[in-house]
């Protein structure tokens, strides 16, 4: 099978990576398809099995990587892990389309390593920590110790923005939108 093209996005929680991900999916002129992540975390507010993640088992997941089925995976937190199968990569360029991630740090590292000719890396970061905890605050999603757990694991991810081709300020939503938009057409066009 053809690959197609990997655009990665990644930041730590609350930078707006999913933001700046469905805003590019909404831009038919660049054929993306939203990677669907495997997690072990349970569903969040309204998030749907097959739409949002797939919410597997501790013991489902272990049993896919124990069967390859990973092109990366990790554990994010104690129990708690992430993954992309490689058969979602081949439903995306099955359809014609490029892969578009929204996903944690190490796990954008990773698919960049596997996928080096055709992967386009993106660190978004916010302007301050505070920022950051600020907007983790307003998603209203977590609880304090999840949050402060979070905020912990950002200091590590931004030293990791130098891994990534391109780091974009995420400070005027509009503006962000607008040098990630023009990024993606350009490598999907070369």
């Amino acid at each position: 099978m053809k690959q197609g093209k990997c655009i990665v996005f990644s930041a730590p929680s609350g930078s707006g990576k999913t933001t700046m991900a469905k805003h590019l999916l909404d831009q038919e002129d660049l054929k993306l398809a939203f990677s669907i992540s495997a997690t072990t975390r349970p569903p969040r507010g309204t998030e749907q099995h097959g739409k949002d993640y797939y919410f597997l088992s501790e013991k489902e997941f272990k049993a896919k990587i124990e069967a390859g089925a990973f092109a990366e995976y990790e554990q994010v937190y104690p129990g708690m892990y992430y993954g992309t199968l490689k058969s979602e990569l081949e439903r995306i360029w099955a359809a014609g389309k490029n892969v578009l991630f929204d996903i944690d740090v190490e796990g954008g590292v990773n698919i960049k390593k596997m996928y080096p000719e055709n992967t386009m890396a993106i660190f978004l970061k916010t302007p301050n920590v505070e920022t950051l905890a600020a907007r983790l605050h307003l998603r209203g999603t977590d609880t304090d110790e999840k949050i402060a757990m979070r905020l912990a694991k950002s200091k590590t991810e931004l030293m990791r923005a130098a891994d990534f081709d391109h780091i974009v300020l995420n400070d005027s939503l509009e503006a962000a939108k607008k040098e990630v938009q023009e990024l993606v057409f350009n490598f999907l066009h070369t």
